[in-house]
């Protein structure tokens, strides 16, 4: 199925009030647009609510081996040399870290906590604690994360809030959703600027920031649901702005294919629509597990401390998460 097709079966779908699960790679070259009666044939799984679906597996280990430092930092200074130019405000740069587990990805998928989890076969599993769009009658609610912090820091909250670079950084991508969402909605505002996330973990605590932007949209957005996912890709907060100039740059520094991981994966039940974005995503690559994991770059980022960030993003949720709620 190509990305048109899949528009415009979305599209149908949305007009025929039909239910059904969309899958959308980063780069739109595998879309999967599926109705509840296909979902066995392709091995998926699919929790939405946020719930553990099982206790995790005692005893468990996980393992990671971060690429070498000297490694990521090509890619981040080929970012920063991009920003400096003028072409990029914020590019979101990411890796592939080979983990080992005892556990199967089915085994991630049942034991791990997060508000947007899918297993796709033996090919990946995502556990992501980021929204997409969430629409509820007309109403439209974007919820990008931008900024993360070990809890273990002291003063975390406080630390976050105050970092100058990560409030530019989370201000440019509230404005370039706000931008997004202006092309579609007949009214936009910012509902909640800059709140906390708290992210439980198998390795400790991370806090997130995040931000509520809210739209009006038309009655009939329904009858158009596949265009308007398609207007609103990639998501800002994991590909960075402006957008098509940016996509360019983080493609040279990251050299790997994305695959599913950063595109987006959501449930249309006829009415309402809930979606997240895959981040948190562990991808079986010919036996070897990898996670992949990145973060948001600009001009005063530091490459130890977002060498690091990376890092701290490769974990396992295996106990309870706060979210915010489906509004």
């Amino acid at each position: 199925m190509t990305f048109e097709q899949a528009t415009n079966q979305m599209n149908q779908y949305g007009c025929q009030r039909q239910p059904f699960l969309f899958v959308l790679d980063f780069d739109l070259k595998q879309p999967l647009v599926l109705r509840p009666d296909e979902w066995a044939s392709y091995e998926i799984d699919f929790d939405f609510s946020g719930q553990t679906t099982s206790a995790v597996h005692e005893p468990f280990w996980f393992r990671k081996t971060p690429m070498p430092f000297e490694q990521y930092q090509i890619g981040f200074d080929y970012v920063v040399q991009n920003i400096r130019m003028g072409n990029s405000f914020l590019a979101n740069l990411s890796a592939q870290t080979p983990i080992e587990t005892n556990l199967s990805l089915a085994q991630i998928y049942n034991c791990t906590s997060a508000r947007y989890k899918l297993r796709l076969a033996n090919q990946f599993v995502c556990f992501s604690p980021e929204s997409f769009v969430q629409i509820k009658g007309n109403r439209l609610a974007s919820f990008p994360m931008k900024g993360t912090i070990s809890a273990s820091v002291p003063d975390a909250e406080e630390t976050i809030l105050a970092d100058a670079k990560e409030a530019a950084e989370h201000a440019t991508i509230v404005d370039l959703i706000r931008n997004d969402l202006s092309q579609i909605a007949q009214k936009v505002w910012v509902e909640r600027y800059r709140y906390i996330d708290r992210i439980a973990t198998n390795s400790g605590g991370l806090l997130q920031v995040s931000s509520e932007i809210a739209a009006q949209l038309p009655s009939n957005w329904r009858d158009s649901l596949g265009a308007l996912l398609a207007s609103l890709l990639p998501a800002g907060s994991i590909s960075g702005a402006p957008k098509p100039k940016t996509v360019e740059i983080i493609r040279t520094a990251e050299g790997y294919e994305r695959g599913y991981y950063t595109g987006i994966c959501g449930y249309f039940d006829g009415e309402s629509l809930d979606s997240g974005v895959m981040i948190r995503f562990i991808e079986n690559q010919q036996g070897q597990l990898v996670f992949k994991s990145g973060g948001g770059i600009t001009a005063r980022s530091n490459a130890q401390a977002e060498y690091q960030e990376m890092i701290d993003k490769v974990y396992l949720p295996v106990v309870t998460v706060q979210h915010s709620s489906f509004q």
